[in-house]
């Protein structure tokens, strides 16, 4: 369907690197909290895999860049300087204002980049101890939307009460999920500003099932969740206020065009952008998840207690076969390890049986160095768009938004 003139100069206004492209492209706009944006939306990654650089840019070219909060001070070498080698609760608190000062400072580096074009957000995991302080202080350093997963966001409408122009996203698998926040933000005045509905049998990362083997549950399926999901908004009086945006193994032009025809407004891409140039990651971290392929990926329980799913590299392969070892040695600790307590709860720290036994924060930044032999590698089902190729953000929105010739 080809957009309508008015349409058309709202795109260009908008999201000139592509409005051409786009008006030919079939596909219907994001239009998410006044603003009307591609539909294309990066997903948070971390530790420090989507920061400033890949957010900046994916916002420059008129989508929405996501910069994920976690331990951002691994981009900035005095920061890590600071933190180098404090114990006890001294080191908890200089490495938490370490990473708000971090957090702080790619916002404003990743505004630079994007000129003012697209939509800037922050991803704060709900599971990490930080949490309602990253909140407050994205919203405080003008971040466009806040987006939330790893747990039911039910505090953020008063976390973000003092901004209410900015954007408030839960990302959730279900239809269930879409229907708890509706009503428990409805109390509070507020509804979601969007919604991410992410599947749990295709997502990278930790994934929105209460157990590895739920991944593949039918009702995670988007020809199932979406037109659910917009039932519940239909019902909350919600019609047309609060865009769907999918993801979890998309990855082409004909995905997006298909979603939208199920009725999302938009679809959210992970690992197609850590591989791009502009992905804040080291080069070698990028190769390992463009090469692999998903019989090399593998499902197993976070040390914050959810399902995830990751390249098995070494580190992993020795990690899940001595799995029932450390299971049987599980305890809780005086102590983080590292004196930072980036969890809430813990499997390795508190204990917790069934629950991961690694250090999630060390693993993820050897992954961001590209360390092969101790990197926790976080993958997503299904080929990318170039295959083992490393590619621009520009080129991989024009490979987007580009239909296939008949």
């Amino acid at each position: 369907m080809m957009l309508s003139p008015s349409e058309v100069s709202a795109v260009t206004s908008a999201v000139s690197p592509h409005a051409e492209q786009f008006a030919r492209s079939g596909l219907q706009p994001l239009k998410l909290s006044g603003r009307t944006l591609l539909p294309i939306v990066q997903g948070g990654m971390g530790v420090g895999v989507s920061a400033h650089r890949l957010a900046g840019t994916v916002a420059q070219q008129g989508g929405v860049g996501t910069i994920s909060s976690v331990d951002l001070r691994r981009h900035h070498p005095d920061l890590m300087e600071r933190t180098r080698g404090l114990r006890g609760d001294e080191a908890k608190h200089q490495i938490n204002a370490a990473n708000v000062e971090a957090l702080q400072r790619e916002i404003a580096a990743a505004k630079e980049i994007s000129g003012g074009r697209g939509m800037l957000a922050v991803n704060v995991m709900r599971a990490v101890s930080a949490y309602a302080e990253h909140v407050k202080t994205a919203l405080q350093a003008g971040i466009d939307a806040i987006v939330v997963g790893a747990g039911l966001p039910l505090d953020l409408p008063e976390l973000a009460r003092e901004h209410p122009k900015a954007a408030l996203i839960p990302i959730l698998s279900d239809a269930r999920g879409v229907q708890l926040i509706v009503r428990k933000w409805e109390r509070k005045q507020r509804a979601p500003d969007a919604v991410v509905l992410e599947h749990p049998g295709w997502a990278a990362g930790h994934l929105g099932a209460a157990k590895v083997e739920d991944t593949s549950d039918p009702r995670f399926d988007f020809e199932r969740v979406v037109p659910e999901t917009l039932e519940v908004l239909h019902k909350a009086g919600l019609d047309g206020q609060v865009p769907v945006i999918v993801a979890g193994g998309l990855r082409t032009h004909e995905d997006i065009r298909r979603m939208q025809a199920l009725g999302a407004s938009a679809v959210q891409f992970g690992t197609s952008f850590a591989v791009t140039e502009e992905c804040d990651a080291d080069d070698a971290f990028k190769h390992v998840l463009a090469e692999a392929r998903d019989e090399d990926l593998v499902e197993f329980t976070s040390v914050a207690g959810l399902p995830a799913r990751a390249v098995r590299t070494p580190w992993l392969q020795k990690y899940l076969s001595l799995i029932d070892r450390t299971q049987a040695v599980a305890h809780a600790k005086s102590r983080c390890a590292k004196s930072f307590d980036c969890l809430a709860q813990c499997g390795l720290r508190d204990g917790l049986i069934g629950w991961g036994q690694f250090c999630i924060d060390h693993q993820l930044a050897a992954a961001l160095k590209g360390d092969l032999k101790t990197g926790l590698f976080f993958r997503g089902r299904g080929a990318l768009p170039f295959g083992n190729q490393i590619r621009s953000v520009r080129a991989l929105f024009d490979y987007l938004l580009t239909p296939v010739a008949a």
